[in-house]
């Protein structure tokens, strides 16, 4: 069951200084260029030397690097933490301890900003379906702009956008873990798997942060989700906002399906699957998410077909790189956890050669090798995790998969 109705809570002012923002990484130097912009006393620490971090002092602001940050709480009203800084982090504890107030990035630059909001989060597809979605709204004459996870931090927004605009922003567990606010008018949840449990710790956690996407939306907005997703299947989404879900049969709430090669709107026909622009199974649910999001915030139908249409997709996403005597080179290298990386090689009907591996964020890699054996020739493992992939895919070399 959700939440009993109730109106949506008008957006809150900023919070009080003086600031001290945690972590100078895009977002962090985006954060203190607005804080400053607006006259408030600001403060920047990072435990490290992040690229042009020194440069900030050129605004007014004190900016403290190598260091913890524990020293410079002393006199803070409002830490902003950055979505890169662990909420373990010792200066994010202590300021928690000492009742000083802890608001993300994310969570700051949406109350300075009056536009309207979709926003949407999910393991895998989330830059996919933002960029479908603001090539939507553009091919419908819309204003629009496209930040968050994506590359523009949505606080350089600020001060610079259309306020009509509507803002298609991204949205990762780091950045909706620190939202206490946060109500877009429009939430998209594509998928749940694992992926960051070296900082969630579990998928449990994980999920929670992803779903406070939801969690202060009210009635007049619209919670689009995957229906065929098992983890969000009979989920209770929380928040108040209509539930509109997107998934490959019909049923209650489903307002786009997909049947017999066609996508279907309310039950009429939109388009058929291979007009697409995208390829991959995967690519039709972010299809259909990102069609579910604009037909559900106004956008007409004719403009949605036209976009599904005409978008050729997203760098390293499956991307294309060219064919050399025969043989296509494909890169996936966003493709950064096992369930992505399973939809990436599923794409192909087979005679795939991969080149897998990377950092280690703790997933088992077993649920690789059924896709190995179904598309793979060969596999190539690299990076930190190669020896436990060797180790964990072994099986595969014994089906006569070779792993170099």
């Amino acid at each position: 069951m959700s939440a009993t109705p109730q109106p949506k809570e008008i957006r809150p002012p900023l919070p009080h200084g003086p600031f001290l923002v945690v972590g100078l990484a895009r977002s962090g130097q985006a954060a203190v260029q607005l804080l400053a912009t607006r006259g408030e006393s600001v403060r920047a620490v990072d435990s490290g030397n992040p690229e042009r971090a020194a440069g900030l002092e050129r605004v007014g602001v004190e900016v403290f690097l190598d260091t913890d940050g524990l020293a410079q709480l002393e006199g803070t009203r409002t830490v902003v933490k950055s979505p890169g800084v662990p909420r373990e982090a010792r200066v994010i504890a202590a300021a928690l301890d000492r009742g000083i107030e802890v608001v993300g990035e994310l969570e700051l630059a949406w109350r300075a900003l009056p536009n309207r909001f979709v926003a949407v989060t999910g393991t895998n597809g989330k830059t996919t379906t933002v960029e479908l979605l603001g090539h939507i709204y553009r091919s419908a004459g819309e204003p629009v702009a496209v930040a968050g996870n994506v590359g523009t931090a949505l606080s350089e927004l600020v001060g610079e956008v259309d306020p009509e605009a509507t803002i298609v922003c991204e949205c990762s567990s780091f950045q909706l873990e620190d939202t206490s606010h946060f109500a877009p008018e429009c939430a998209v949840f594509l998928n749940l798997a694992p992926d960051h449990l070296d900082r969630h710790g579990d998928l449990a956690a994980y999920g929670a942060a992803k779903l406070r996407i939801f969690a202060n939306q009210g009635n007049d907005d619209v919670a689009v989700y995957n229906a065929d997703d098992p983890a969000l299947a009979g989920i209770d989404l929380g928040g108040c906002a209509r539930r509109v879900a997107f998934a490959h049969e019909s049923g209650l709430d489903r307002e786009l399906t997909v049947s017999a090669g066609t996508i279907f709107y309310d039950g009429e026909p939109l388009l058929a699957v291979d007009e697409l622009g995208l390829f991959g199974e995967h690519n039709v649910a972010n299809a259909m998410a990102a069609a579910t999001a604009a037909l559900s915030m106004g956008i007409d139908r004719d403009a949605v077909r036209a976009g599904l249409r005409s978008f050729a997709g997203v760098a390293h996403r499956l991307e294309p790189v060219r064919e050399i005597d025969g043989v296509r080179y494909v890169n996936d290298s966003k493709a950064t956890n096992v369930a992505s990386a399973i939809v990436g090689l599923r794409a192909f009907p087979g005679g795939v050669h991969a080149i897998l591996g990377g950092s280690d964020k703790g997933e088992s890699f077993a649920p690789l090798l059924e896709p190995i054996r179904e598309r793979c020739v060969a596999c190539y493992l690299t990076g930190d995790t190669a020896e436990r992939m060797a180790a964990e895919l072994g099986a595969a070399a014994d089906a006569g998969i070779p792993l170099q």
